[in-house]
């Protein structure tokens, strides 16, 4: 799910630009998407943690602490998603696959400089079209995989929201915990962006070790041997 919603998120970034560039690299983000949505288990797993959030939060309906209203705007977020979604049918993408001109340029893409104008010229002449019109063509490529991310933006907007954040600081650079039967599907690690280290994580059902390590593009990482406070959230569905 974290890798689609950054390849939704990259996809919306290009598609909304103008310059044929930026529609190149939509159309092989959008390439990926397929790839990744592509898994047999992805659909009837986001339906059924959707049918499982809908029964948690219709239990709340009574709740004098929560809100009717908002709790009625999320289900029927939720009632809409699950609809669309099951109605999808065949693999997801399969419209993709089966338009051979995007799969000349898929299969291009994969070698280096292999979509220049004089290996693709049709693309060539595509990508020279007016803005607008490439975007409409985009849109109605990426139209029938939408539902997934839908379904995936309501998961992981739970998810995130139910969690419970801790402050802790890792002294030099390294922190252990241990799990004490604590269940988490989602850790988040947040910490001073100027911060020169970069967070790396290991768990199993015992323990968790968080390792920073400093931030370097050219050498061989190294761990950043100075305390490093930092916020650690729990989530869990």
């Amino acid at each position: 799910m974290l890798r689609l919603e950054d390849l939704y998120a990259k996809m919306a970034y290009f598609s909304e630009k103008a310059s044929p560039a930026d529609h190149h690299a939509g159309l092989n983000v959008m390439f990926e998407i397929m790839e990744v949505a592509s898994r047999a288990d992805l659909k009837s797993d986001l339906l059924q943690e959707l049918e499982r959030q809908k029964r948690q939060l219709a239990a709340l309906r009574d709740n004098p602490e929560i809100s009717e209203k908002a709790l009625d705007e999320v289900l029927g977020e939720i009632e809409n998603a699950s609809e669309v979604l099951f109605g999808l049918s065949g693999k997801i993408g399969q419209h993709l696959r089966e338009n051979e001109w995007l799969m000349g340029i898929k299969q291009r893409a994969g070698i280096p400089g292999g979509t220049c104008e004089f290996d693709l010229p049709s693309y060539h002449f595509w990508l020279n079209q007016d803005a607008k019109l490439r975007r409409n063509y985009i849109d109605a490529w990426l139209a029938p995989m939408m539902p997934i991310y839908t379904a995936l933006k309501i998961i992981l907007k739970l998810l995130r929201e139910n969690g419970k954040t801790h402050r802790f600081t890792a002294l030099q650079g390294s922190f252990q915990q241990m799990q004490g039967g604590r269940v988490a599907q989602l850790l988040r690690i947040t910490l001073d962006n100027m911060l020169p280290c970069i967070p790396e994580v290991s768990a199993n059902k015992y323990v968790l070790n968080i390792r920073f390590v400093a931030a370097s593009f050219a050498a061989k990482s190294a761990l950043y041997e100075q305390d490093v406070a930092f916020s650690l959230t729990f989530c869990s569905l």
